[in-house]
C-alpha cells in the first residue's frame, strides 16, 4: 500500500463506524493477503471482533498482531483499540432493527422481482460505501479547478466513457467548454494542447486502463489540473492525478459485470462534482441551463415554437 493512499483515507479523525465497511470494501483488493483476512473478518463480524483482544483476533484469522494494527491503520484508525470501539457501534447499529442483508447474487433462474430487489439493495449499498469514502477536501478541490477552467476534457473507455459523457454534457448546459473523449488517440492529441488553468478528468474503475492514464499522463505534464475518478486509488492513474475521487463497487457476479457494478459510483461522485460547479458558478450557471432548457422545449411539445 503506497503511502498516497494511505493518504486518501486518512483523516484527522477515525471514521464513522458506519463507514467501516465501506473501507473494508473499498482497500481490500489492495491489501496483503493477511491484511484482506484481517479486513474480511472484521466486515463480516462485527460484534464477534469486538470481543476480540489484538492476540485474539490475530489468532481468529491466522495473521500476526502486528497486521492487525497494521490494519487497523489503514482503515483509519490510530490502533486496534479504536478499530474496536467502531466495530462495536458498526454491530449495535446493525442490530437496531435494521433489515436483514440481502444478499447480491443473481442466479440465472432467479424470478423477476427477486432480481429487482436484489439490485436495488446492491446499488443502494454501492452509492452508500461511495458515499461514505468520498473525500470532500478532494471533492471541494476539483470542483474549484473545474469552476473556473478554460476548458474541461474528460477521458474514459467503455462504460466509463459513457459516465464521461454524461459529465460532459452536464457541464455544457451550464455553459463551461467540456469535451468527452472516447477515442485514445484523440484523447492524447487534445490533451496536448491543455495548459494551466484547464481540467482533466479520468474515469477509471481499475485505475490501470492505459488508453485512460496516457492522456492524464500528458495533462499533467502540460500543467493542466487532473482528477482521476477510480475505484482503486492506489492504481498507476493516481500518480498523475491532482485530486483522486474514489468510488467503491458492489461485488461482481457473471451475472453483474465490473462495468456494471461500477457504474452507480461513478455516476454519484459525476453528480457530486457537477452539482459543486453548478453552485459556485450558479450567477452563469442558471442562464445558461434556462437556456438550454428553452431552446429544446419546442422538441418536446411540437406544436409550441
Amino acid at each position: 500500500m503506497t503511502q498516497d493512499v494511505k493518504e486518501i483515507f486518512s483523516g484527522d479523525s477515525p471514521p464513522a463506524p458506519a463507514a467501516l465497511a465501506a473501507k473494508v470494501r473499498t482497500l481490500a483488493p489492495s491489501m496483503t493477503r493477511s491484511m484482506q483476512l484481517v479486513a474480511e473478518a472484521v466486515a463480516g463480524d462485527p460484534a464477534g471482533c469486538a470481543a476480540l483482544t489484538v492476540t485474539g483476533l490475530a489468532e481468529l484469522t491466522g495473521t500476526s498482531e502486528a497486521t492487525v494494527v497494521r490494519t487497523a491503520r489503514l482503515l483509519g484508525y490510530p490502533g486496534y483499540r479504536d478499530l474496536r470501539l467502531a466495530l462495536a457501534g458498526l454491530a449495535a447499529h446493525q442490530q437496531s432493527g435494521r433489515s436483514p442483508a440481502v444478499t447480491a447474487d443473481i442466479a440465472v433462474d432467479d424470478p423477476i422481482a427477486e432480481v429487482v430487489a436484489k439490485l436495488a439493495f446492491d446499488e443502494q449499498q454501492t452509492l452508500a460505501d461511495t458515499a461514505a469514502g468520498l473525500d470532500t477536501v478532494q471533492l471541494g478541490a476539483a470542483v474549484a479547478a473545474a469552476s473556473t477552467a478554460r476548458r474541461i476534457d474528460i477521458y474514459g473507455v467503455g462504460a466509463s466513457s459513457l459516465v464521461g459523457q454524461d459529465l460532459a454534457q452536464k457541464l455544457l448546459r451550464i455553459g463551461l467548454i467540456a469535451h468527452a473523449h472516447a477515442d485514445p488517440h484523440l484523447a492524447v492529441t487534445n490533451a496536448v494542447q491543455l495548459r494551466a488553468g484547464d481540467v482533466a478528468i479520468a474515469i477509471t474503475h481499475s485505475g490501470s486502463t492505459g488508453d485512460v492514464i496516457e492522456p492524464l499522463r500528458v495533462a499533467f505534464d502540460r500543467g493542466a489540473t487532473t482528477v482521476a475518478i477510480t475505484g482503486r486509488p492506489d492504481g498507476p492513474v493516481s500518480q498523475y492525478a491532482d485530486h483522486v475521487l474514489t468510488t467503491s463497487t458492489a461485488r461482481e457476479s457473471e451475472l453483474r459485470p465490473a462495468a456494471m457494478s461500477s457504474r452507480t459510483s461513478q455516476l454519484l461522485v459525476v453528480d457530486c462534482l457537477f452539482i459543486g460547479v453548478a453552485q459556485r458558478t450558479y450567477e452563469t450557471a442558471a442562464p445558461a441551463l434556462a437556456a438550454s432548457y428553452e431552446a429544446l422545449a419546442h422538441r418536446h411539445n411540437p406544436r409550441t415554437r
